[in-house]
């Protein structure tokens, strides 16, 4: 399949059904941000692709629809098996601390500077994952980013900090 020949959407979840095809069940933990980091590059050809996709996603309103202050997200991607459990949820976010919350099953986050030198939680571009029982403030500091959010069976819960 030639997925430059899809529309973004399409071509986004392909990209998506790659990622965490790759990923599969492998504990989130450390070494999986290493192995995501090392497969799939910030600087590489899926993750440019995947950012090329936001970008229009974004643009043509299926991506990011939903709005909170400075953050704008939504939910691109229900859990299913073709992507392995995981959901997909795609935020855009100018320096600031979005909502306290916990990750029953984990997260793994593809962190996308819009805005060089852009960071979430203090990491660059690339991949960050939170392991199972994690919690936190998602921030964004030092410019605007994209964040992808991978959530195994779109486990949630928003908390206190």
């Amino acid at each position: 399949m030639d997925p430059t020949s899809l529309s973004a959407r399409d071509r986004f979840n392909y990209l998506i059904v790659q990622v965490t095809g790759f990923i599969g069940d492998r504990p989130l933990n450390p070494a999986l941000q290493d192995q995501l980091n090392r497969t799939f590059p910030c600087d590489g050809p899926q993750v440019s692709a995947i950012l090329e996709c936001c970008r229009l996603g974004v643009a043509e309103g299926w991506m990011c629809s939903r709005e909170a202050g400075d953050i704008r997200f939504g939910r691109v991607v229900k859990p299913d098996p073709v992507t392995c459990g995981f959901s997909v949820d795609v935020v855009d976010m100018k320096p600031v601390a979005g909502p306290h919350h916990r990750h029953p099953n984990g997260e793994i986050d593809l962190i996308m500077p819009i805005e060089s030198g852009a960071q979430f939680d203090g990491y660059d571009a690339g991949w960050l994952v939170y392991g199972p029982g994690s919690a936190h403030s998602p921030t964004v500091t030092k410019g605007r980013a994209l964040v992808l959010y991978l959530l195994p069976q779109g486990a949630i819960e928003f908390t206190k900090s």
